[in-house]
This record gives C-alpha cells, sequence and structure tokens, in this order.
C-alpha cells in the first residue's frame, strides 16, 4: 500500500519553505512526497476544503505534516479523512479567527512540535493539544519557525513513518 506524505504550510510561507525542503530531503525514500499551495487563500477553513479535497483522490496510507496554521488545517482535515499519521509543527490551535475553536484527530499516531520561545502561538496551546489527545509532545529552545529544530522535526517525522511502514 502506497505512503503519501502530505505537507501543509503556514499563513506566511509557502508549500516549498525551509523546514519542509528539510523533511522532505530526509524522508522521500519512504513515500510520495505532496505539498499542498495555500498561498492563494487566507482563511483557514478554505484551506482545510482544499486539503480535504486533494486527501479524497488518494489512496493507500496518508501522513499529514502541517506548519502553524497548516498545522490547524492538517488537524481538520483529518477527521474526516483516514489519517495515520499526523505532525503538527507549532500549531495554530486555540486562536482567534479559526472556526474549530477545539481542534481534534482521530488519528493514533501524532506528534507535536513546539519552540518554548515561539511569540506567535503560545506553546501551551499545544501542551493542551497533546494532553487531550495522549500525543507526542516535544517542546524545543526553538521560535515559532523552528528553523534551528530541523534535526528533531526529521527524526519525529521518520518515526511516525516507520510506526506506518
Amino acid at each position: 500500500m502506497p505512503l503519501h506524505i502530505v505537507f501543509s504550510h503556514g499563513k506566511e510561507s509557502g508549500p516549498w519553505g525551509s523546514k519542509i525542503a528539510s523533511m522532505v530531503e530526509h524522508v522521500k525514500p519512504l513515500g510520495e512526497i505532496h505539498s499542498i499551495d495555500y498561498q492563494d487563500l487566507k482563511l483557514p477553513d478554505e484551506r482545510v476544503q482544499r486539503l480535504s479535497e486533494y486527501l479524497n483522490g488518494l489512496s493507500g496510507n496518508i501522513v499529514l505534516v502541517g506548519s502553524s496554521m497548516g498545522g490547524y488545517v492538517s488537524t481538520i482535515a483529518s477527521s474526516n479523512v483516514n489519517v495515520k499519521g499526523l505532525m503538527l509543527l507549532a500549531p495554530a490551535f486555540y486562536l482567534n479567527g479559526y472556526n474549530v475553536s477545539k481542534p481534534t484527530t482521530r488519528c493514533k499516531h501524532v506528534c507535536v512540535v513546539h519552540g518554548w520561545n515561539d511569540d506567535i502561538v503560545p506553546y501551551q496551546n499545544s501542551i493542551e493539544f497533546a494532553y487531550e489527545h495522549k500525543a507526542l509532545l516535544k517542546l524545543v529552545n526553538d521560535a515559532h519557525r523552528l528553523a534551528k529544530s530541523h534535526a528533531v522535526l526529521n527524526a519525529e517525522l521518520e518515526n511516525i513513518i516507520t510506526k506506518i511502514i
């Protein structure tokens, strides 16, 4: 059964930003890579719709990776599609302007990575989500962009994938 690794970027980023490029390089031998471009959509729930429609065209095992707003988008989409793995990078949870105030997932393999020094999304939001979902939580000495944490991100994504394949 094929493995699809689907990336969703954040509000101010693009589909091939530095975090995504690093993770893609690390895991591309393990599955088919997809990175959705949301740059033409500003509202998170429009992005959820785009991702959900895209996922409906895939068959096989799916791992979603979402950064910031993309973490919200990936989580909401995972509640409607059978997703095997969910990796969230400083996910934009419990913030004003998002239709789902308490995001949930049915996914069993969930990892959240968040920076202690994030000045955009409070790390406490990830603690709350991880606690509610009994998810793996990695708090790192980094900021919102997780620019110093590529090695951690690569390792955790690989860990999720190896649990599935």
